[in-house]
């Protein structure tokens, strides 16, 4: 038996259908464009039948979808009512967020702290994910890396930029590092897969001769950043990931160039329909 097609497919269709225009129908739902614009085209696909059609600044609704909207319409009544008949229960104080892990460890952390300050009687429930990995845990938001050429998922946190760190005591003596030349003195910590950081740091200062394939390795940003501490050299890191150590005194940036990277991160829905909780504890951490 062929299972039911997503609620959100549904839902976008019948608010695309209802004002005539996907672009309406997402700031309704809260979306992008392009997102509801492919919850309408994978529903025509499931269904195997053209549900509008397409003008350059219009849409008109098939006589498919002008027979099927009536019954959807109903459907999602019907799904309404029985919603509102529970909300007197208690609706769930938990929020299940899937997060990149360098992130879940450094840059969560504290704006959770302010959130639950607010809200003690929500329990947050944080799945750290690997890289672009999705977790296979069910969550109610997700936030995930988005290049800027990319169309947003959800709500944007911002673009992610560049500096370089180190340990305070490598700012201190005769030797300290004074311009960016002077890190050669003091060796560079490297991330493999994350090589175009210092590429970017050696075109952004003109230095020609940066050693891009010696010096300390890892496969983890957090690591980078713990060797730096120790003082076996400089890292160049995101900025959202060298925030807390910088706040704590544990690493300073000796150069105020914050480098562009193009990425960002978007925090958006998962697989389950947010709660009023899951909505609070997005709102917050996109303000925050």
């Amino acid at each position: 038996m062929k299972t039911l097609p997503p609620l959100n497919y549904i839902r976008s269709f019948e608010a695309s259908a209802r004002h005539l225009s996907f672009t309406k129908a997402a700031e309704e739902l809260g979306l992008t464009q392009a997102a509801v614009s492919g919850h309408v085209r994978a529903l025509e696909s499931y269904i195997g039948r053209p549900l509008f059609y397409r003008a350059p600044r219009s849409l008109t609704l098939t006589e498919v979808a002008a027979s099927y909207l009536p019954t959807l319409r109903q459907a999602l009544s019907q799904i309404e009512i029985a919603t509102g008949q529970i909300l007197t229960v208690p609706h769930r104080q938990e929020v299940t967020l899937a997060c990149p892990a360098s992130l879940a460890t450094n840059w969560l952390p504290q704006r959770l702290q302010r959130f639950l300050r607010q809200h003690p009687e929500v329990n947050v429930t944080v799945h750290a994910t690997i890289w672009s990995e999705t977790s296979d845990q069910i969550a109610d938001l997700r936030i995930t890396p988005r290049h800027s050429s990319q169309p947003l998922l959800g709500q944007s946190l911002g673009e992610e930029r560049l500096l370089v760190v180190c340990a305070p005591e490598l700012m201190a003596g005769e030797d300290r590092i004074t311009t960016p030349r002077d890190i050669l003195r003091r060796g560079l910590v490297h991330v493999l897969g994350r090589q175009d950081h210092w590429e970017a740091f050696a075109l952004h200062f003109g230095i020609a001769d940066l050693p891009l394939r010696t010096g300390l390795m890892t496969d983890s940003s957090n690591v980078a950043l713990e060797m730096a501490v120790a003082g076996l050299g400089c890292a160049i890191t995101l900025e959202s990931l060298a925030e807390v150590h910088l706040q704590r005194g544990t690493l300073v940036a000796p150069f105020p160039d914050r480098l562009p990277t193009g990425w960002g991160y978007d925090l958006h829905v998962g697989e389950l329909n947010p709660t009023r909780t899951a909505e609070r504890l997005m709102q917050f951490l996109v303000s925050a």
